[in-house]
């Protein structure tokens, strides 16, 4: 999903990063409206256990593997903005210092998988809190698995507007191995945020939308 180095032209990279840039900073702007000094520490935490988790590849098929993105965690605990910061800080991170996807494909990365994957598992979850707290799991499942799949068809498009590949190959070859990817990001980000409430049940409350 993170796309390496020279895979992008500068007519789509360029636009990309700005998008992103903008996207970023309104989202720091409202990040310090939603929350104070005694939550700042756990999106830090927040943060280091998405790194972590999407530096682990799990096998899929045919020599391909997947690993977590991370945005419906950070979602369902911290809300749209501050998610999108913390996705941003980890792809930033990754990208300036492990090299895991270029640095002219950083906005582009940025887009997908934070801003698009957050904006995504914030409508699903969104709608699954309304429903009830029956649907807040299943939500979860349903909103990790859209910003995967998500992610995937914008990163192939972004492909092939950049002649990097045709159009007919990249994006079932993306959308097929994303669809099972995105299927164990469902349960992984279920069994984590199970693993969160059960360690900090204070916790729990953040994504009701109430401050421990």
């Amino acid at each position: 999903m993170h796309i390496p180095p020279g895979f992008l032209k500068p007519e789509i990279w360029a636009p990309m990063t700005g998008v992103s840039a903008a996207g970023v900073g309104y989202a720091l702007k409202k990040t310090g409206e939603v929350i104070d000094d005694r939550r700042t520490p756990v999106m830090g935490v927040m943060a280091a256990f998405i790194f972590a988790a999407q530096m682990v590849n799990f096998p899929v098929a045919g020599g391909t593997s997947g690993h977590l993105i991370g945005a419906a965690l950070a979602v369902a605990i911290f809300g749209l903005w501050p998610s999108m910061v913390i996705m941003a800080a980890v792809l930033l991170v990754q990208g300036l210092l492990f090299q895991d996807g270029g640095l002219d494909a950083l906005g582009a990365n940025i887009f997908n998988m934070g801003i698009f994957g957050c904006l995504m598992s914030s409508l699903v979850i969104g709608l699954g809190r309304k429903l009830g707290e029956r649907a807040f799991y299943p939500s979860v499942i349903l909103a990790a698995w859209m910003s995967v799949l998500g992610a995937a068809v914008l990163c192939a498009f972004e492909l092939a507007f950049s002649g990097t590949s045709p159009l007919e190959i990249v994006l079932p070859a993306m959308t097929v191995i994303h669809t099972v990817i995105g299927a164990f990001e469902g349960i992984i980000t279920v069994f984590a945020l199970r693993f969160i409430f059960a360690v900090n049940p204070s916790v729990k409350r953040l994504h009701a939308g109430v401050t421990p």
